[in-house]
């Protein structure tokens, strides 16, 4: 299907504005603000509540819950405690292979009793704090739903017209079932001239680029809740997942001294996953005990070639490197929990297994064509921990209106290099967190949360590994080991009824071994630094986020809302080579998002747009100091009918105001604090806007 055939349909679905399913039609032109019934500790919205949106799904309902964000499971050691803000029947989402998002995308919206908008005070549940989205289903016979995606863009990237899902959701017996066939693939691209210039800020070079990705990642999904005897409850899962993942980048490139060339860059990676789990809870004695088992494979192939080829005779040169990559993880947890002393108790106990292997290869190109390999020393080998965790959770209402959770514990982890004369390591390390609930006033929540927690490796890190596209190199680094964080978060949620909702966040975090790039010693005694990922003793970070929901109803603009969310963050760490306080490597300090959506009354139309801005700080590497970032500003509009024949048809242009793809690297001639300037890299590139088709409906 071409571009233009592409917009053709968008266009011709759009003006399908026969009402062939009167429901939806009378739902779409359903008006109001979405405004919640008050409940213990919060707000509950029921389906009549999004009517005008037209929802598909529970992740569509929440969305437009107001001044409410959706915060996905963190990447944690483990299951360890809850950590994201969504609840499904008052349980956590126990699957590490798929987001919340997923979850929720599967859930159809006429299985959806009500979402309930509470402290996390209400549940008990372990490391949950603030406040929360408790999606409440109930059985139903059998639904579906689909949603399929494409975009095109007039630069660079390919066309995409395979993206979506389909799931189907039903009940037999005492079965609950649903199973789902996705692919989110996803396209990019950059391009357009730049140049080199020495230390001086005279130009050696002129470039011409053209950057171009693409990637699928087809997946089956499928999980089963089984009404168990008695109280007992089973949840299962189970999912397979595929990466096909290309990248071609090719310069001219024009040197004021020298000969010119062309260079060609390609990254591909092929692999596939896997992920079976479940659990399955019931009584014993006076409370009851959950069962959690899960276990993934990941299995990768990554290669990346990058070539010149010179306009005179001088023979081609260049590099090639490839991985082969296995990762496993297998997670047994028990949690049992009753009550004593006038609150609820849990004790959690749980044995996580990681490992990692892989192979590496990396080869020049010699003067006949042939690739050859070289030594490419500690980029072979693997890792592995073994790591044991048991936290005892106390949670006790001190008033009617105020809350209390105490947890504490403490972990052991054993974490080995494989092969001979692999480094063994043991860490003993506490672990717990405290959190006050508070709701002064109807409308008012306030929660306080303290924590100290051991952050998660990535095993990538141990081994050596390069990026020949921009020819760097991290060194191993055996000596790596998991930071240690305290941790305070506060959060306030106000409702304004009629007017909306908002949600302030203030959080501080303090790292023990942060984990960073850092200069390591050569491998022979007398050689030059080299890097590779490694810890700092101590860094901070603080930051306020806001996110707000203002409906403009009350205004006399029915139909109206404007969605407000924004960062601000401080970060603090010692350079490792420089000894000098600076900010993390890529850190956005500000992020700003303001969006309008106007559902039009007594229609099914939707339109609106919105803007976002992205401040960006620099990278820091052993001999090179860099921006690499785009917009900073993007914008985007949108039209939408939710009914063509039933469905939901959305078009959105984005990047309505060319946003830049913005890099600046300077490279140095040997360490920075102490080499002058290789040179600079210019990059200000066009992205260029972005048309991207929704249809989206239930069957």
């Amino acid at each position: 299907m071409s571009k233009a055939a592409l917009l053709a349909a968008a266009a011709a679905l759009g003006a399908l504005v026969t009402p062939v399913h009167a429901q939806a039609q009378d739902a779409a032109a359903a008006t109001g603000p979405v405004q919640g019934v008050a409940i213990k500790g919060g707000l509950s919205y029921v389906p009549e509540n999004f009517a005008r949106f037209v929802p598909r799904s529970a992740l569509d309902m929440v969305n437009r819950v107001p001044g409410f964000s959706i915060r996905d499971n963190d990447e944690a050691r483990g299951l360890g405690e809850a950590t994201s803000n969504i609840l499904v029947n008052g349980e956590r989402v126990a699957n590490k292979a798929e987001s919340v998002y997923d979850r929720m995308a599967r859930i159809p919206a006429d299985k959806v009793e009500r979402i309930e908008i509470v402290d996390a005070s209400n549940f008990a549940i372990p490391g949950l704090a603030g406040q929360v989205a408790n999606i409440v289903t109930r059985p139903g016979g059998i639904s579906g739903q689909f949603k399929w995606n494409a975009a095109v863009r007039p630069h660079f990237a390919p066309d995409n017209f395979y993206g979506g899902e389909v799931s189907l959701n039903g009940t037999a017996g005492k079965l609950e079932y649903t199973l789902a066939l996705s692919n989110s693939n996803g396209r990019g691209g950059v391009g357009g001239p730049y140049s080199l210039s020495d230390g001086a800020g005279a130009t050696t070079e002129l470039r011409d680029m053209v950057l171009a990705v693409k990637n699928e990642n087809p997946q089956v999904a499928a999980t089963i809740k089984w009404d168990a005897p008695g109280s007992s409850v089973g949840n299962f899962h189970a999912n397979y997942h595929r990466t096909y993942f290309d990248l071609l980048r090719t310069e001219t490139r024009d040197l004021i001294t020298g000969t010119d060339n062309d260079w060609r860059y390609d990254a591909h990676e092929r692999g596939y996953d896997y992920e079976i789990g479940g659990d399955f809870e019931f009584a014993l004695g006076p409370g009851r005990l959950k069962l959690i088992g899960l276990h993934n494979e990941n299995h990768g192939h990554y290669y990346e070639t990058a070539v010149s080829d010179y306009l005179d005779a001088t023979p081609s040169d260049g590099s090639r490197y490839r991985s082969f990559t296995d990762t496993a993880e297998t997670i047994a947890r028990g949690e049992y929990g009753w009550k004593m002393l006038g609150g609820d108790w849990q004790l959690a106990v749980e044995a996580a297994y990681n490992g990692l292997d892989r192979v590496s290869h990396l080869l020049d190109l010699r003067p006949d064509g042939v690739f050859e390999e070289q030594p490419f020393p500690g980029s072979t080998g693997g890792v592995r921990e073994d790591r044991y965790e048991a936290i005892l959770t106390h949670t006790r209402q001190l008033a009617p209106n105020l809350s209390f959770q105490l947890g504490a514990g403490a972990e052991y982890s054993r974490l080995a290099e494989t092969g001979p004369g692999g480094l063994v390591r043991t860490f003993y390390r506490p672990k717990g967190s405290a959190t006050l609930s508070w709701t002064p006033k109807k409308g008012i929540d306030l929660s306080l949360k303290l924590a100290r927690k051991v952050g998660q490796l990535s095993f990538d890190d141990f081994l050596a590994d390069v990026d020949l596209g921009n020819n760097t190199e991290n060194s191993s680094n055996a000596l790596l080991k998991p930071n240690q964080n305290w941790e305070a978060n506060f959060e306030a949620k106000k409702d304004f009824g009629r007017w909306g909702s908002s949600t302030l966040k203030l959080y501080g975090t303090w790292l023990k071994d942060a984990v960073t790039l850092v200069p390591l010693p050569g491998p022979n005694p007398g050689d030059p630094l080299v890097e590779g990922v490694g810890n700092v003793d101590r860094a901070q970070t603080y930051g306020v986020s806001l996110d707000s929901t203002v409906n403009l109803d009350p205004l006399g603009f029915k139909g109206a809302k404007i969605d407000f969310t924004g960062s601000l963050e401080k970060t603090r760490i010692r350079d490792p080579l420089t000894h000098v306080i600076r900010q993390f490597s890529y850190e956005e300090p500000v992020n700003l998002e303001v969006s309008l959506r106007h559902d039009i009354p007594k229609t099914a139309w939707a339109w609106g747009g919105g803007i976002e801005y992205h401040k960006a700080l620099p990278y820091y590497r052993l001999d090179e100091v860099g921006y690499d970032h785009e917009g900073p500003i993007y914008t985007w509009a949108f039209i939408e009918h939710k009914n063509v024949f039933g469905m939901t048809a959305h078009l959105e242009v984005f990047n309505l105001t060319n946003g830049r793809g913005l890099v600046k690297r300077t490279i140095y001639d040997g360490p920075r604090d102490s080499s002058p300037i290789l040179f600079v890299e210019h990059r200000n590139q066009l992205v260029g806007p972005i048309v991207q088709f929704s249809l989206k409906g239930t069957f």
